[in-house]
């Protein structure tokens, strides 16, 4: 009643306040469901622990210039150059990595490798791939639910392993065994061979952690210079860092609680049918849908169970995705099973359409399925035999993740 009578004295105010309904229902934008995006933090951060998150977010979308210290030569001049939305890239932000064929060591670290920089400051050439190095493509992969793969065990993913197929179904996973950098620190439970890691990210699980991701892409990706690898990748000659401890801590913590995909649709009836053809065809020898961390320092991220559809391992793809060029232990034909999770909204941040596999080039989920090959071959093969019914449920369950 009090607000009736001031309305009635002045009539005036009436109006205005009319006024303001109508603009705020004319602006108003409606927020996605949590599980139509990729960004957002995990549950059950403290109040410092939500501070650094959003440190991170921001250092993450900061473009770099020459004067705040982007390289002579670079990718990008940001994380979301390559990640819009925390998503996966597209053909344009699409990497080269060059190397050698064997498993020996990259030789074409002091000629730019292990990745080209193919765009430059005016005055400064791109880089070219050295005669001699073999190449492959990489489209970046979508940040969210990193923090989780990080904190799987050694031992969970040596358990998974098969390397001489000893139960016999085909499939044989290994790990990727990397030198990992000095600045990197092993869990005390962390597993070695002959003094090497057991990596985990990338497209051929090449990287240690997020630190040795986030390092890598700092250098690599933008020509930046830190504490961590202070060496400038156009000169080789060691510089002052050009980006803050702090920020890259900011930037690692921020990677690591990003929130796991969440699946859509789960109650769908045929969602539910495509997720158990996915079992039946076996799929799910090598995109496990249950994993498990151990102790993180991250309360949020310590023993949890999640599903990311990988198992983190090497796997022989076949002839067809064999592209010559490899990092630490993988051969050229193996790569990382990538996680599922997620895939569903990965045309989001690929321009409203899909680029599947390491270097994108399957446009629609059934293409990338028929080209997997190798150790994949016979669920590629069961997949082709399926009815169109059937084919459908198992491609709508995939989307639903």
């Amino acid at each position: 009643m009090y607000y009736l009578n001031i309305f009635l004295r002045k009539p005036f105010l009436l109006l205005i306040f009319c006024f303001a309904l109508l603009s705020c229902d004319a602006s108003y934008v409606e927020i996605p469901a949590n599980d139509e995006i990729l960004d957002g933090p995990v549950d059950s951060l403290s109040n410092s622990e939500s501070a650094q998150f959003l440190r991170g977010d921001a250092a993450v979308n900061e473009v770099f210039t020459r004067e705040t210290g982007l390289g002579s030569t670079f990718v990008g001049t940001s994380c979301i150059n390559c990640h819009a939305g925390d998503g996966k890239g597209h053909l344009f932000t699409t990497l080269t990595r060059f190397g050698q064929i064997d498993e020996t060591g990259n030789q074409f670290l002091n000629q730019g490798g292990p990745q080209l920089q193919n765009r430059a400051l005016p005055g400064y050439l791109p880089e070219q791939i050295p005669t001699g190095a073999t190449f492959s493509k990489f489209t970046p992969p979508a940040f969210t639910g990193l923090g989780f793969l990080q904190y799987v065990s050694d031992a969970d993913l040596i358990q998974m392993t098969d390397p001489d197929d000893s139960n016999g179904d085909g499939i044989s996973g290994t790990v990727n065994w990397i030198t990992i950098p000095s600045y990197s620190i092993p869990a005390s439970n962390a597993i070695t061979q002959n003094s090497k890691y057991i990596g985990r990210y990338g497209k051929k699980a090449s990287a240690f952690d997020l630190l040795h991701q986030t390092v890598n892409a700092y250098n690599q990706d933008m020509g930046i210079a830190s504490v961590f690898n202070p060496i400038d990748h156009y000169s080789n000659l060691e510089i002052d860092p050009e980006i803050s401890t702090s920020k890259v801590n900011d930037v690692i913590f921020y990677l690591s609680t990003l929130k796991a995909p969440i699946q859509r649709n789960q109650n769908d009836a045929d969602v539910i049918r495509g997720k158990n053809i996915f079992t039946q065809i076996n799929c799910v020898a090598c995109h496990k849908s249950k994993l498990k961390t151990s102790y993180s320092p991250i309360n949020a991220l310590s023993y949890k169970t999640f599903a990311p559809y990988t198992d983190l391992l090497l796997h022989d793809m076949g002839g067809a995705l064999d592209d010559g060029y490899t990092e630490g232990s993988a051969k050229t034909y193996e790569w990382r099973t990538p996680p599922l999770w997620g895939i569903g909204l990965s045309e989001n941040s690929q321009g409203g359409n899909l680029f599947l596999m390491h270097d994108g080039r399957a446009k629609t989920i059934e293409q990338a399925i028929t080209l997997h090959g190798g150790e994949a071959g016979q669920s590629k093969n069961a997949f082709e035999k399926l009815s169109k019914e059937d084919k459908e449920a198992l491609l709508k369950f995939i989307k639903s993740l």
